[in-house]
């Protein structure tokens, strides 16, 4: 089966055929660079970097901006509150939120465009819409015609008249229409100007992302992402303009992530209830964070709660284990053992399954949670035939080698699991431990207590902590190298 992506223009799942054979032109809408981002504001690079990364494993050859809104409203006031320029205020976010992209270790984009750096290519698709008939120029404001562009609303499914109805907007006698809107808005004072053939101003919201995307891709992109927020009146918008220039298809697939809610609340600035992503990335980290996005569907409501973080945590917890399980078993090989030309037999026919399984999720419109359940399907496979301490045969380690390849293979595509496995395990052991209430230096007393128990000869003694620690949750391995232990899984 080949990929199949929901398109939010036909509401229906389609078969995904690029404008240009073997390329993909892909861009999607990044932050507005005016504070910290919060957490839902990662849902979707964390999301469309899976995207980019299957579609490249599909062999595509994909460029992919993700755009930096520098110029706006909410930057223009943050700078007014704070008595710096407003360029200033946008350059500090925008390496903020770099350092919070390059603590969730996501790949890099091909492009980053900002809008400070887009004026001429503004300047011109504004000047194309008013010689098409599309835009007028009141007072030196420039104005979309909404009902000059027949197929809007053909993105939110709505009409202009329901719009209209429904639009609550301050009757504003320089519109032609209520539902018009601004391209290029006038200078005031304190503000942020450009000069342009209508005055001097700045850009609307909309007319940005689609004069970003055309001076990178030109016409015509494949994949336009977002948030589903952003579904109207941004795209709606962005259609209007771009197709309204051109006469020509703007995008071929428009794919919508969805909110964050919070105790069935969305998140949002109004309600008080957001989380700053430096804040989670401080308490928690990165992985668990990607966990979280993608073990829920994109098109899904994501509930960020304090039971999803501890079942990412458990979740996280089970793939190192097993990870560092292999690593450990690979190690004792040690070159005494070659590995045998395929793994155990049960194994290898899992493993095949599970390669399967994760190209049919992923082919069928990303569907994460699918591709999550057949890791942890091939990771019950791995701990039914690798033990802790056990003999490693040819066959045994090579069944910890094509687990360890297997999972990192996929973990390169949703940039998680890729974290040196002992190390990241000991660090989730101890969220595991305080979620329990439980401390790292009692655990380690007990475990001595009972080698030296074990070494005496004293089963008794022995048996009475082993079933002492199994009781709060912890794993033991006994090993001729000594015992070990972590939170059970």
């Amino acid at each position: 089966m080949g990929l199949r992506i929901y398109n939010s223009l036909t509401r229906q799942k389609e078969e995904f055929v690029p404008l240009k054979e073997g390329e993909v032109k892909m861009y999607v809408c990044g932050p507005t660079v005016y504070d910290f981002v919060h957490v839902g504001n990662f849902r979707g690079p964390i999301f469309f970097n899976l995207v980019r990364n299957w579609l490249e494993r599909l062999g595509y050859k994909v460029e992919f901006a993700l755009n930096f809104t520098d110029v706006d409203d909410k930057i223009i006031n943050r700078a007014n509150q704070e008595g710096e320029p407003a360029s200033e205020v946008s350059e500090r976010f925008i390496e903020e939120y770099k350092k919070d992209f390059a603590a969730l270790k996501l790949r890099p984009h091909t492009y980053n465009p900002k809008v400070t750096e887009t004026m001429g290519p503004i300047l011109e698709l504004v000047d194309t819409l008013i010689k098409r008939g599309k835009a007028y120029v009141v007072d030196g404001e420039v104005l979309y015609s909404v009902r000059s562009f027949e197929g809007y609303g053909k993105l939110s499914h709505k009409n202009i008249d329901e719009l209209q109805a429904g639009a609550r907007v301050e009757v504003d006698k320089k519109k032609r229409d209520p539902m018009d809107f601004s391209l290029w808005k006038p200078a005031k004072p304190g503000e942020p100007k450009w000069p342009s053939p209508w005055g001097e101003g700045r850009p609307g919201w909309h007319i940005e992302c689609s004069a970003m995307i055309r001076s990178i891709f030109g016409d015509s992109i494949d994949i336009h992402g977002g948030g589903s927020d952003l579904i109207f009146p941004h795209h709606e918008n962005e259609i209007a303009q771009s197709e309204g220039a051109t006469g020509k298809p703007f995008v071929r697939y428009w794919m919508h992530n969805n909110m964050l809610t919070l105790g069935d609340k969305k998140m949002s600035k109004s309600l008080g209830n957001i989380m700053k992503a430096r804040e989670f990335l401080t308490k928690y980290n990165g992985e668990i964070l990607k966990f979280m996005m993608l073990s829920t569907h994109y098109r899904s409501l994501l509930d960020f709660s304090e039971e999803a973080i501890d079942r990412a945590i458990s979740g996280l917890a089970r793939i190192y284990s097993a990870l560092n399980l292999a690593e450990k078993t690979i190690a004792a090989a040690d070159n005494s053992v070659a590995p045998a030309s395929s793994p155990v037999k049960s194994f290898a026919e899992a493993l095949e399954k599970a390669s399967r399984d994760v190209a049919e999720a992923l082919n069928d419109d990303f569907n994460t949670p699918e591709m999550f359940a057949a890791i942890f399907n091939l990771t019950r496979a791995f701990n039914a035939v690798v033990r802790h301490g056990a003999k490693v045969t040819p066959e045994i380690l090579k069944t910890a080698l094509a687990y360890r390849d297997w999972v990192r293979e996929q973990g390169e595509l949703m940039s998680l699991f890729l974290e040196p496995a002992g190390e990241y395990l000991y660090l989730l052991d101890d969220m595991l431990l305080k979620q329990k209430g439980l401390d790292r230096a009692r655990i380690d007393a007990l475990v001595e207590e009972r080698s030296k128990a074990r070494a005496a000869k004293d089963y008794k003694r022995s048996d009475e902590l082993r079933d002492e620690l199994t009781a709060m949750g912890i794993a033991l391995q006994d090993t001729p190298q000594g015992t070990t232990w972590e939170v059970a899984k």
